[in-house]
Formats: structure tokens, C-alpha cells, sequence
């Protein structure tokens, strides 16, 4: 008899091996033992988050599949749906940075595609360490340029348009950089596909590209933190072929629109093992492959290696029996191999033959509905930042608060990123109204009245300082980005990004931000369709802060001169609104702000507070006012505070038809322009720009809906002025401000900034 010791448990403990044998019954053997290793990874099973998950809010009346598929679908009206996710390729990206973001970006189509969608947008949430003034600067401009080029691609030339996103740093990333990318797809209601084996004696298909030896064991590799030999883990890194997976779609689709296809799953994590044995399992059914049927395009390979290879550009697929020829025929016509595998069984059990003989025999159930479930100890972190400023700390009434503002433009997370989205095409397939730049980024669907809108959202400081009142941020900050379209928000797609979940204090982390972001969702109104869990985001036992990143959809109607909301000011002469709280925030507000930890070098207090009710009311106020006709912009106030948002309004490079010139701005602020009203980041805010008629009326409603409105100024001029009760306190030129914003992240990727 075999112990757990002799074997290569890839990840098991000791006593989920004992759970196998007793699954089983006998003892596994080699084979049998690598399929549940990447089963029951962290990558794969969840196994230490799906308790705190199935507590998220998941149906809504527009939800048409939600949690459990390849991607969560919604219902767009007249008989459209969209289908949407998030994953993360964090890992593979910071062994690879080039490959690891591509095959990001090609796994997450694959999702949306084999829904019976097709991908028509994508967007990214990037987190990288500091690109100058570190040790590991030059390793982090490294990874950030590898990623972005992967990214621009992948994207590029498989033929989808890249919407924007957000890119942010911190030092916790140097080591573990983070790259979560968000497709949407757009299809027919009744020409939905699912991930299912349904049909005991129809074949199995597998489809696309050839199976080789990359990507073996990632999902399992994805489930461990870093050390010191993970430069060694490379060969875990699967490599992408654009081109081949955009004949990859189309071959499925026009397969698809055959009728011939009865179930079909994307080959992802795992590759093989889960595409398989997750089909069975959600039909109640088994599947029985033959892996001398495989093609392969390396000589010799194992069962081990082709059931857990994660190759590219592949697909599993069960069609109705007697079709098989009608199928291969249409991949044939794209250049793809499309051979049969495999039968579905009505016995349940995932069974693998190569060469003659049996080598795995598996219930799936024991793959999928048996993988571990833990309910991990958890404790309170302990606070990394004072919950109380040091009066040292706090900015002094005389700074110089135009130097301020234009330093914090040119800080990482605030400058612009246009030296990374011009790199990625923005307007392919013509359906692009709001690109990079946009709070938001929004398609048309062509031959139709409505949009989609799509936007990200995640703050690592703020969930490091309270991780349920960062994550209930994130939800509110990305719906209200949403908002800030014309769009209504309507569901919600994941990523959760956090360290060791064996560490209580981690585990409580994950547990405090899933519930934050279920509080958020139900008061919303946003149902959770689906998402990813990236945990063990570590190195040498130093992990990132917790970075849960919500990806928001929503809906806009684009009638005749109907349009979405622009984030630029539209030209001089308009009033400036701010709908939400002008007051200033507590002090410990001020300290999880961007303009505590960039202009004032600390950190300190809690995450702005947030009245989830009187966010709902703004959402509703913004989507009213828009059908109205009487807004011409709308911007959210976010990080850098409303200073920084009013730049942005004067300045913003955003893709998007019919670009505005830049337009400076006139403010007084109620109560005075000090260093706290200009840059804490209370929630709730959005910065609008109309007509002065408009503007009585917006102001009018405001009041009827119980949302704060205050008028602020006027549009037109070549600067920035913000004044207080004083007089002028800011008065800066667009073209010293653009300056300062435009050029930073090119200066901090420069060779000079390297050596500073």
C-alpha cells in the first residue's frame, strides 16, 4: 500500500489524501493523484472562500445565469444578453509577464465566447510595485511593461476592444503584481450555451489548437505562495496564440448556430481534467476519454501531462450523436482539429484511457461537489496605521495647495495612463462611445437602442485599513462609475485578490471583504453573476494587501439623440454641480486618502464612510437627470478628492467620439479651500456639468430625491481656479497642469527615474 509520503500529493495535505483513498476506496494511483490536486486547488475549488461566497446576493430579475458557469449573463432587452466576467493571472504574470497577461486576456474571451457570446469589449485591473525610488523599481518596470505588451497583444490581434480599466501601485505589489482582466460578449437569450454533458452516449469533442506540455500544474502552482526557486515555476506558465483562438471563435459560433452542440466548456484551468469532470458533474453524468485520441503536438506525452496540460486555444464540447462530421467539418473549414475523445456515460464517473488501459477512475462528484470546504480560523489583522494622526502629520493652513494638486497629478495612481491604453486598440469593431480615460468605458450594440457600460473598481489601502468597508467601497465606486455613463448598474462580476488564507488574519481579511461586498450589492441592487478568487498572494511570506476588484455592468438607453455622459467639461459657459456632501471629511478620513500618502507621506484613520441609501439616491438622481436631457457631463469624485476631479474634468484624454478640447473651470467652494475640502475622497460625490436653465431644475430634483446639491461655478477659461470664502487659494493653467499629469508615467518608466 501506498502512504501519502511516497507519493507527490502536488499540493495535497495529508489528509485530503486521505479523503481520496476514502472516495475511492482503494488507493490512488499517480494519475489520479495529479487530477485531484488541480481539482481540489485553491485555483479550482475554492475551498477556503466558497463558505463566504454563497453568501453574496447572486439572482436578480434580470440575472439569466449566475455563479457556476463560465461567465454570468444578464438581460439586456429585446431578446439580448450579456454575458461578463473577471479572472486574474496573477501569478503566471509575475513569472512571465508577457505570457501570463496574454493568456490572461485569452482565457477570459474563452469564458465569455463559450457562453455563445461574442466578446466585444475587455477591461484590466493592474497593480504594480513602485516604478521609481525603490530597490525593485527596475524589476517593476519589468513586469508593468511585459504585462501591458501581453495585454495590447492578446487583445489586439484577436479583435476585441480594450475599454480601459484602472492601473494603480504600491509597494506590496513589487513582488506580486496583479493583473485581473474583464471581458463582456454580447448574444442572443435563446442562443445561450452552457458548460454541460448532457446526453448519455453523445460524443466528446475537443476542439482548437494541439495539446503540448505548457501550463502543467499552474492551476495548482496558482494555489501556493512564492519562493525563492519560483523562478523554476516558467514551464507553468501556459503560452497564447491570438490569431489561432480568433479562429477558435468563429469556428464556435458558426458550430454553435449549427445545432449540433449540446454543451460546451472552455479548456482553462486544469485544461483537460476540469473541462471534463466540471461538464459531467453538471449534468449528473460521467465522461470516458480516450487520450490516444488527443492530438498533440509534442511526441511522448503522459496521461499526466495531456490531463493537466493548460495549452491555449482549446475547447471541450459534447454534440449530439451522429453530427460529429457536421461539427468537425466547420472547425476544418477554420484550420482547427475538432476530433472525437470521448462518450458520454451515464455512470457519473470521469474514466481516462491511454494505451489500451484505464489509467484514472473517478466519480466526478469526488472532483467537484467532495472538494474540501474549509472554514479557516480567522482573526482581526492588526492595524499597520494609526487609527489617530500625529499633529505633525496634518497639512498646515499656509501649503502651497497649487503645488499640492499639481504633485498629486503627477503621482502613479493618479497621472495619466495614456502611455499604456494607447498601446491597446480602443475602437475596433466600431462599437467604442467611451474608451480609456472614461469613468466608464461603453459600447453599442449595433442594430439596437442600447449600450452597455462597464467600469472597475478596487482600493488596497482602504481594504488594508477596513476590508468590509473597502470592498463595500469598490462596489459602490464602480456602480457609481457606471452611474456616471448614463447607465443603470446591474450586476456585478469579481476578483478577489488576497494573501495566505491559512493565516487567520488573512482568512479574516477575505471573509470581512466578501461580506462588505454582499452589503453593498443587496443595497444596490447588483446581484453577484460570478467572478475569481486569487489567493496566496505571497512571497517570501509577504503578501499584498487585501484587493478585492469589482467589475460593475450596466444599461443605457441610446435612443435618437441619446448619448452616454462624457467626463470632460463640454465647453465654457456651463454651470458646475456637485451632486453629493461638499462638507469636509473627518480628519481620519483624510488619512486613507491618496493626498495623505503622496503629498504627506502617511497613512493613517479609516476608509471614507459610505451611506449605501444615499448612494442608491445619487444613482438614481444622475439616471433621471440624464433621460432628462440636462446633463452634458458627469465625473465621480475619487482618488485625489475633488481638486483632482476637477482637473480631470478641464483635462481628460479619454477615448471617446467626438473628443472635446480641454476647458478650464471657475470654483468656490462652500466653507473655504483648505488642504482637507479639496482632497479627502468622501464617497458619494459626482462633479456635473449643464446649463444654467438645467441646473435650477437638476438642483430642484436633487432636493425632491434627498441628495445633496450644491452649485460650484462655471465652465470656460485656459486654467483651474478654486477658491474658498477667502478668495482665490488654486489658479493653475491647463498646460502646467497637463504637464505635470501627461508625461509622469513615461518619466517614472524612463532610465533617469530608475536611477534616482
Amino acid at each position: 500500500m501506498q502512504s501519502a509520503n511516497s507519493l507527490n500529493l502536488h499540493g495535497l495535505t495529508p489528509a485530503e489524501y486521505e479523503k481520496i483513498r476514502g472516495l475511492l476506496g482503494r488507493e490512488p494511483n499517480p494519475t489520479e493523484v495529479g487530477i485531484f490536486a488541480v481539482m481540489w486547488s485553491e485555483h479550482c475549488s475554492y475551498k477556503s472562500s466558497r463558505i463566504h461566497l454563497k453568501t453574496l446576493p447572486t439572482q436578480g430579475p434580470d440575472v439569466l445565469q449566475g455563479p457556476g458557469e463560465n461567465a454570468g449573463v444578464i438581460r439586456i432587452g429585446d431578446g439580448w444578453a450579456c454575458a461578463f466576467k473577471i479572472e486574474s493571472h496573477n501569478h503566471p504574470s509575475f513569472i512571465e509577464p508577457f505570457q501570463g497577461a496574454a493568456t490572461g486576456v485569452g482565457g477570459i474571451l474563452r469564458d465569455v465566447f463559450t457562453m455563445g457570446a461574442r466578446p466585444v469589449a475587455i477591461m484590466d485591473a493592474l497593480r504594480f510595485g513602485p516604478l521609481a525610488g525603490s530597490a525593485e523599481s527596475a524589476h517593476n518596470q519589468t513586469i508593468l511593461t511585459g504585462v501591458v505588451s501581453g495585454i495590447a497583444h492578446y487583445g489586439n490581434c484577436f479583435g476585441v476592444a480594450n475599454l480601459g480599466g484602472e492601473t494603480m501601485f504600491a509597494r506590496c505589489y513589487s513582488a506580486n503584481p496583479l493583473v485581473n482582466a474583464f471581458a463582456l460578449g454580447i448574444a442572443r437569450e435563446d442562443q445561450l450555451f452552457f458548460g454541460k454533458a448532457s446526453g448519455v452516449g453523445n460524443p466528446v469533442l475537443y476542439v482548437g489548437a494541439k495539446t503540448g506540455r505548457d501550463g502543467i500544474h499552474g492551476a495548482t502552482m496558482a494555489s501556493e505562495e512564492f519562493s525563492e526557486g519560483s523562478a523554476a515555476k516558467r514551464p507553468n506558465v501556459q503560452v497564447g496564440d491570438p490569431f489561432l483562438e480568433k479562429l477558435l471563435l468563429e469556428a464556435c459560433l458558426e458550430a454553435m448556430a449549427t445545432g449540433a452542440i449540446v454543451g460546451i466548456q472552455d479548456m482553462g484551468a486544469a485544461g483537460l481534467t476540469s473541462s471534463s469532470c466540471e461538464m459531467g458533474a453538471r449534468a449528473g453524468t460521467g465522461i470516458d476519454l480516450d487520450l490516444d485520441r488527443v492530438p498533440q503536438r509534442e511526441s511522448r506525452m503522459t496521461a499526466d501531462e495531456m490531463m493537466l496540460s493548460e495549452s491555449q486555444e482549446l475547447m471541450l464540447l459534447v454534440a449530439e450523436r451522429g453530427r460529429e462530421t457536421e461539427i468537425a467539418s466547420v472547425f476544418a473549414k477554420w484550420g482547427l482539429d475538432a476530433v472525437t475523445v470521448g462518450e458520454v456515460t451515464g455512470d457519473g464517473v470521469l474514466r481516462v484511457r491511454h494505451r489500451g488501459a484505464v489509467v484514472a477512475e473517478i466519480p466526478n462528484s469526488a472532483l467537484t461537489d467532495e472538494a474540501p470546504k474549509y472554514d479557516r480560523p480567522r482573526k482581526p489583522a492588526a492595524r499597520r496605521h494609526p487609527l489617530e494622526a500625529q499633529s505633525e502629520w496634518l497639512p498646515k493652513p499656509d501649503r502651497d495647495l497649487a503645488r499640492d494638486l499639481l504633485a498629486l497629478l503627477a503621482s502613479p495612481n493618479i497621472c495619466s495612463k495614456a502611455w499604456i491604453w494607447e498601446q491597446y486598440d480602443t475602437m475596433v469593431r466600431t462599437n467604442t462611445l467611451a474608451g480609456p480615460g472614461s469613468d466608464a468605458g461603453v459600447i453599442r450594440i449595433k442594430g439596437t437602442r442600447y449600450g452597455l457600460a462597464m467600469a472597475l473598481d478596487g482600493n488596497g489601502r482602504w481594504c488594508q485599513l477596513d476590508p468590509r468597508a473597502g470592498a463595500r467601497l469598490a462596489v459602490a465606486e464602480a456602480a457609481r462609475k457606471v452611474a456616471c455613463a448614463g447607465a443603470r448598474p446591474m450586476a456585478v462580476t469579481n476578483c478577489l485578490n488576497f494573501g495566505n488564507p491559512e493565516k487567520p488574519e488573512v482568512m479574516w481579511q477575505l471573509a470581512e471583504a466578501i461580506a462588505g461586498m454582499g452589503e453593498a450589492c443587496r443595497a444596490l441592487g447588483t446581484p453577484v453573476t460570478g467572478g475569481n478568487v486569487s489567493l496566496y498572494n505571497e512571497t517570501l511570506g509577504e503578501g499584498i494587501d487585501p484587493t478585492p476588484v469589482v467589475g460593475v455592468v450596466g444599461k443605457l438607453d441610446l435612443g435618437p439623440g441619446r448619448e452616454p455622459l462624457r467626463l470632460r467639461f463640454p465647453g465654457a459657459g456651463r454651470t458646475i454641480l456637485l451632486l453629493g456632501s461638499a462638507a469636509a471629511a473627518p480628519m481620519n478620513e483624510l488619512g486613507s486618502s491618496e493626498y495623505a500618502a503622496v503629498i504627506l507621506g502617511q497613512v493613517w484613520g479609516v476608509p471614507p464612510a459610505l451611506d449605501l441609501e444615499r448612494e442608491r439616491k445619487l444613482h438614481g438622481l444622475l439616471l433621471a437627470a440624464h433621460e432628462r436631457g440636462w446633463l452634458e457631463s458627469a465625473h465621480q469624485v475619487s482618488t485625489g478628492g475633488l481638486a483632482v476631479a476637477l482637473a480631470e474634468c478641464c483635462m481628460a484624454n479619454t477615448v471617446e467620439r467626438g473628443e472635446r478640447p480641454a476647458c478650464g473651470a471657475s470654483v468656490r467652494l462652500p466653507g473655504g479651500a483648505d488642504s482637507n475640502t479639496l482632497f479627502h475622497e468622501g464617497t458619494g460625490r459626482v462633479l456635473v456639468a449643464c446649463s444654467s436653465t438645467h441646473a435650477g431644475e437638476l438642483m430642484a430634483l436633487a432636493q425632491d430625491r434627498g441628495v445633496a446639491a450644491a452649485e460650484l461655478g462655471t465652465t470656460g477659461g485656459d486654467r483651474l481656479q478654486i477658491a474658498g470664502t477667502s478668495g482665490a487659494e488654486i489658479s493653475i493653467p491647463l498646460n502646467t497642469m497637463e504637464q505635470s499629469w501627461r508625461g509622469a508615467l513615461e518619466q517614472a518608466l524612463s532610465a533617469e527615474a530608475v536611477l534616482l
